[in-house]
This record gives C-alpha cells, structure tokens and sequence, in this order.
C-alpha cells in the first residue's frame, strides 16, 4: 500500500502517486457504509471493495471463488465471529513499537507485510514481530506495480530477493504469504504468485489511514471500522498511522465486546 522511498523526505514528495492508486483500489473504502445508493467496484487490476450493508461483507471487484483458484483471499466465507488482522509497512514511522504492544496485550497474532527498505533499516522490529508469533509477509521488494510485470523472472526476482533479505535477518525462511502492493494485479501475477507456493492476500476491511500529515481523529476511525467489521474479515491497517498506534488497544477491545476473536493467517483455511 505504501511506495517504498529510502528518504522519508522523498517519499512525501511521491506520496500522491501512491495515493491515486489506493483512492481507486479504495472507492468502497472512501464512501462510507451504503445504502440504496452503492459505489461500482474498482476497475479490474485494482482492488476494490463496496461497503454495502453493516455487519456484512462487502462487494469486492473479484469473487471468493475466482480467487481461490488461485490460492488468494480477501476474506474467509464464514459465519463464525473471527477477525485477521493485517498490516502494511513501506517504512517505519516510530508507531510499530506500541502497536505490537497493543497486541501483545490482547494476544493476537497478526502478519505484517513488509518491503526491502523495512527489512533493511529495522531488522530489531522485524525480529521482534517473528518472537511475538507475528508473520512477516512480502509486500515485494522496491513495491512496484506488480500488475505491470509480465515476466515471470522479474516477477519471481521481487518476491525471491525478499525472501532472501528476511532469511538473513531473522535466520528463518519467510511464510508464504503475498500483498501486492497498492492493491495492484492481474491474473497473470495471481497465477505467478500460486506457482511460487504463495497464497495472495487482499482485504475486506480498511479505512483511510495512510496520509501520514493528515490522520484521522479517533472517532473518524471508530465510525469506519466498527459498523464495517464482519465474520470473516482480513483487516487492513497500516503501521505508519499515529492513529492506529493510539486506538489499536481501544478499537481490539471493541471488537472483543462485539464476540470477535482473532486468528493468524495460518488459520484462514480451517474448518473450511
């Protein structure tokens, strides 16, 4: 979700670019539980939810059914009250520190997907995520457009060079698991990523939380993410937000009260 820039300074000035892709991906996202009135889906290539019902799903730009033939998911087909708990990171922002607090305190164990420059810069962090029983997925390497890569071998070279990397800093091999990065894909790469051995992994629930100059309040947060959370949800949230690392404990407990429970990705084809 987040273009990876070495310098922070730089990355500002390039946030737009990275922005106009996730406002597409995010239509659903941006506009708010729906009623009579829905918002089409994203364009194929780019992920897209519509939020059309409290409680429920949503209408995402690619069924369940399709994607599984491809071994990906943007959520599990399930009544039972369980929640995944995702998060992207293109770099540190000082937040991730009390985030895994936060869900140390509740003992969820949620996956993380990080590029190069994380690994890289923050080995500590990343280390710690592995010995609290975090996943570290591949969010790829330098974070391009995924959707734009029809070679196999520099497709393979993206996620292989990252795998490489978190081998050398943790002494483990990375768990399979892959984001493309801002939502971004084709057929071909979901095809891709199967032959790799990863399962692809999308979302269904998300709110606009990336803006780093312009967070959401609390309140604003609370007012997407509880109406919206269902059975079965893979929850987005990036780990740059001031605002996630000051609601985590707060929004997890709410969760709790509505008979949520949580569960690793590892899980997310039990009982099916």
């Amino acid at each position: 979700m987040i273009i990876m820039i070495r310098k922070k300074k730089c990355f500002k000035a390039v946030a737009l670019i990275a922005v106009l892709a996730v406002t597409i991906t995010g239509a659903g996202i941006t506009a708010g539980i729906m009623g009579k009135d829905t918002v089409p889906t994203a364009a194929d290539g780019n992920w897209g939810l519509s939020f059309q019902q409290a409680g429920k799903p949503p209408v995402a730009n690619a069924t369940a059914d399709y994607l599984k033939k491809f071994d990906a998911y943007y959520a599990r087909d399930t009544e039972e009250k369980v929640l995944y708990l995702t998060f992207d990171a293109g770099y540190e922002n000082g937040y991730t520190s009390k985030i895994l607090d936060a869900l140390k305190k509740h003992q969820v164990h949620a996956a993380f997907f990080l590029v190069g420059n994380y690994l890289e810069t923050n080995p500590k962090l990343v280390k710690r995520m592995v010995e609290e029983g975090h996943i570290v997925g591949n969010h790829t390497f330098h974070h391009p457009d995924m959707s734009q890569i029809a070679e196999k071998s520099a497709f393979e070279k993206e996620l292989k060079d990252l795998e490489a990397l978190y081998q050398k800093v943790t002494g483990k091999s990375m768990q399979k698991y892959y984001r493309p990065p801002q939502g971004k894909y084709s057929e071909r790469n979901l095809q891709m990523a199967k032959e790799l051995g990863y399962k692809t992994i999308f979302w269904s629930l998300a709110y606009v939380d990336w803006y780093e100059s312009q967070q959401p309040s609390k309140e604003e947060a609370f007012k997407k993410m509880i109406p919206r959370v269902h059975p079965g949800a893979i929850v987005l949230l990036h780990s740059t937000s001031q605002t996630n690392a000051e609601i985590l404990d707060e929004l997890l407990t709410k969760w709790e009260e509505l008979g949520y429970r949580f569960k690793s990705l590892d899980q997310l084809e039990q009982n099916e």
